[in-house]
């Protein structure tokens, strides 16, 4: 079994941007929360979800390839690497394309996870505190429906991957919103600090006469 060390070495070597490094750290923070919620082996569980898209700045797949580029590419890697096949799988699982079958609870929750971070930190970011802890279920569903918000991210996806798990949508949103809340920091959206709102003043002259 790879350490969250070692794949997190992975990460850093195969992956520059720094945005895409927090999304792998989300979807880590989520798997961690589910594996504890259902009683999984949570270090193999956040090793998949960070590892889950190492390779996809070396190997975008715009052309969504089953067999090519991300994540197939990565797997390969980590197969030679001797890496669990559960793990693999999972990884190859998390997209649509690759036409894999996602058979465990592992599979599901990364698949259900991945898309959410990314739309809960879109939320974040645009708060005026760009802070995770100003964000709410009732804003998520709020902004799952405006199309034009975080365009990239696929609501089906989210939908779908709930009811995979077997969770409401609202507590499926619940559970990883507050894994990403007490880890904030780490994922770089404690936020900005604003200064104090200034108060109203209301005008206390009395014209005319009394």
């Amino acid at each position: 079994m790879p350490t969250r060390a070692e794949a997190f070495a992975l990460v850093c070597d195969w992956t520059q941007s720094e945005s895409l490094r927090k999304h792998m750290l989300s979807v880590e923070t989520a798997m961690r929360a589910y594996a504890r919620r259902l009683a999984q082996d949570e270090e193999a569980w956040a090793v998949a979800g960070l590892i889950h898209d190492f390779d996809y700045e070396r190997f975008p797949n715009d052309a969504q390839a089953a067999e090519a580029e991300h994540p197939a590419e990565g797997v390969r890697y980590l197969r030679g690497l001797g890496w669990p096949e559960e793990i693999l799988q999972a990884v190859l699982g998390h997209a649509h394309y690759t036409g894999v079958a996602r058979e465990t609870l592992m599979a599901k929750a990364l698949f259900a996870v991945d898309e959410l971070t990314g739309l809960i930190t879109a939320c974040a970011l645009v708060k005026p505190s760009k802070a995770v802890r100003d964000v709410d279920v009732a804003g998520v569903r709020k902004k799952m429906k405006d199309k034009a918000f975080a365009r990239g991210v696929n609501r089906d996806d989210i939908v779908q991957g709930a009811e995979a798990l077997g969770v409401a949508l609202d507590e499926h949103i619940g559970v990883v919103l507050a894994a990403m809340q007490e880890n904030a920091e780490a994922l770089g959206l404690v936020g900005v600090l604003l200064p104090p709102a200034q108060p109203t003043s209301a005008s206390t002259a009395i014209s005319g006469d009394a």
